[in-house]
């Protein structure tokens, strides 16, 4: 039943280190023409990929990636944004009711971005190419957007770095199955269940974390104990968490996805 497809997910790991080896256009444009083929509601496709190769693009992203060094050492990144722009100008040149501004056509169109973007990376990494994806393109939307003149109704919601691996990280383990597949409805977890569920990551992920030595000075400085306050304390914060929550809500309604 298995097949090549099963194994290349199965190896998928984030990619923070790239050679200098360019991308060339024309693999990206091939990866991109077969990557749009990804599910969009009502065959929509209200989203829009951004490459940038530009170095000195690039250097003006690199604060707004939180000083990610792949943003500058990978020779790509894609951006993929929530666009409504482009199909609000279509209705408008055909004189139909001028709608999507509002926050369900922002979920309807970055679950399409998120749609392809990870048909994108499937088939960068079936090429050998390896990617790394940034929480910080959703976190900083309204900054990235302005770097990369997003007009009304356009949001960069997923992006990654693109570039032919320098390392060969380990693959992650997830979360067994059995603690995130349901059947029928919802079976909620008794606190024995969650500390099963979550005892492996516990362990490997603190183990990880205490080898790099910044991360283990600053869990000894915070005096975390646990996965689970390196996630909410050091990582995500209650504080970035709002912050962020207002800029994109904010920025949403600059860019006129609010009306409700």
């Amino acid at each position: 039943m298995l097949n090549n497809t099963f194994s290349q997910i199965a190896a998928h790991r984030s990619i923070r280190k790239y050679k200098d080896t360019p991308v060339d256009d024309e693999v990206i444009l091939k990866i991109a023409e077969y990557a749009i083929n990804a599910s969009s509601s009502g065959n929509m496709q209200c989203y829009s990929m951004i490459v940038t190769k530009d170095k000195k693009l690039r250097k003006e992203l690199y604060p707004l990636h939180f000083n990610q060094e792949m943003v500058i050492e990978a020779p790509v990144l894609v951006t993929f944004c929530a666009d409504f722009h482009r199909m609000r100008q279509w209705i408008e040149q055909n004189k139909a009711p001028l709608n999507f501004d509002n926050f369900m056509s922002f979920m309807i169109a970055s679950i399409d971005a998120t749609l392809v973007a990870q048909n994108f990376s499937l088939l960068a990494e079936s090429l050998g190419l390896g990617i790394c994806f940034m929480g910080t393109t959703l976190a900083n939307a309204h900054l990235i957007g302005k770097a990369l003149q997003c007009p009304d109704n356009v949001v960069p919601v997923v992006g990654f770095s693109l570039g032919y691996p320098d390392e060969n990280p380990p693959v992650r383990k997830r979360l067994s199955l059995d603690g995130v597949m349901h059947f029928e409805t919802y079976q909620d977890y008794s606190p024995s269940r969650i500390k099963e569920i979550y005892k492996e990551r516990e362990e490997l992920g603190m183990k990880r974390y205490r080898e790099v030595p910044e991360l283990k000075k600053m869990i000894e400085d915070n005096n975390v104990t646990s996965l689970a306050e390196v996630y909410t304390k050091l990582k995500y914060t209650r504080e970035s968490h709002i912050g962020y929550s207002q800029n994109l809500l904010k920025y949403l309604e600059e860019q006129n996805f609010m009306h409700y």
